[in-house]
């Protein structure tokens, strides 16, 4: 998998909630979904980011594929989602590495960022299928989830028309908010585990650059 830049961090958007903002940078090669408050806002992003997406394709893609991520988008946004995208990078052969990776803010009731931590590490090391662990980031303190699954795929979706095992991963990551009662969620999720590494990497780096202050870079 290519060794992606850094872009300009977005904000996590609070549409009017009383969410504090949050500061992030992410890699080239990872397609925000058009979030928007107004569904205006999402068509126009929309048609932009099916342009980014599928830069080899033309209006008879592009016009169909629209509707469908800001379809994608709303609901995301409706979930509470404040950030989406997806992930596509090219490996050291022909293919394509795939993820989607997504950023909400929970409420809590809990003010301290450390104290926050420490709950969100109790509740999910109960799971003995999480790897559960604590992370000193330069934002504050952190939580660390790792869970890897095995999924059956029946025969009539598979590319054989044989049954199939799909090994995916998830990283999640809980980052309370040192500016309010709310926990930044980070989730990556990828079925391409045969890269995890790079991904696991990837969110390493991501992790670094979380901001509660605006970056003065």
């Amino acid at each position: 998998m290519t060794t992606p830049t850094s872009t300009v961090p977005p904000a996590l958007s609070n549409d009017g909630s009383d969410i504090p903002p949050l500061w992030f940078t992410v890699p080239d090669g990872l397609f925000a979904l058009p979030m928007a408050p107004t569904a205006e806002e999402r068509s126009s992003l929309a048609h932009a980011f099916v342009r980014e997406l599928y830069s080899q394709g033309d209006e008879a893609l592009w016009t169909p594929a629209a509707p469908y991520y800001a379809a994608i988008a709303e609901y995301m946004a409706e979930e509470g989602v404040s950030y989406s995208a997806m992930g596509l990078f090219s490996t050291d052969g022909s293919g394509v590495a795939q993820c989607a990776l997504t950023v909400a803010a929970v409420e809590t009731d809990q003010t301290d960022p450390e104290i926050a931590a420490h709950g969100t590490l109790a509740i999910l090391s109960t799971d003995p299928l999480n790897d559960a662990r604590w992370l000193d980031l330069p934002c504050g303190p952190a939580v660390s989830c790792v869970t890897l699954r095995e999924l059956t795929l029946q025969p009539e979706v598979t590319a054989t028309g044989e049954e199939t095992k799909l090994l995916t991963g998830q990283i999640q990551v809980h980052v309370p908010f040192s500016t309010g009662p709310y926990t930044a969620v980070l989730t990556l999720y990828t079925a391409s585990t045969e890269y995890w590494g790079e991904f696991c990497d990837m969110v390493a780096a991501i992790l670094q650059t979380i901001s509660f202050v605006e970056p003065q870079d």
